[in-house]
């Protein structure tokens, strides 16, 4: 079951707004997909992101991927504690294994993002 205070896009990655600014990570669904993840690459703090746009690398035992930012804005956040746990990325996707907090450029962003129920449609097709 997926959080339905989140937003999803369809490369995986969730995003909870918080006033001006949104917190990014992947679903549950990639972290199980991906297998293990060994190492999470993260943005510096201060890098401007367009939405869309490649904000770093999920490396697991299966693969390596891209990750995408839901929303454009300025990175405010990292969440550290992946470079030495990046398995929190498995064992809790939505809250210790987030990635990185977003000042949000523009709000209205989130509306293209998909809803819980859009989600996991999307992901039961698969």
């Amino acid at each position: 079951m997926v959080p339905v205070d989140l937003r999803y896009t369809k490369e995986h990655e969730w995003v909870r707004l918080d006033g001006d600014e949104a917190v990014v990570g992947i679903t549950a669904f990639a972290a199980d997909q991906l297998g293990d993840v060994v190492f999470v690459e993260l943005p510096a703090v201060g890098r401007a992101l367009a939405q869309h746009a490649t904000f770093g690398v999920v490396e697991s035992v299966k693969a390596v991927s891209d990750l995408f930012t839901p929303l454009g804005g300025e990175v405010v956040a990292i969440n550290d504690a992946l470079a030495g746990q990046p398995e929190l990325v498995n064992s809790d996707p939505y809250a210790g294994g987030w990635m990185l907090r977003l000042k949000v450029a523009d709000a209205a962003q989130v509306d293209g993002l998909l809803d819980a129920a859009a989600y996991e449609q999307l992901t039961s097709e698969g």
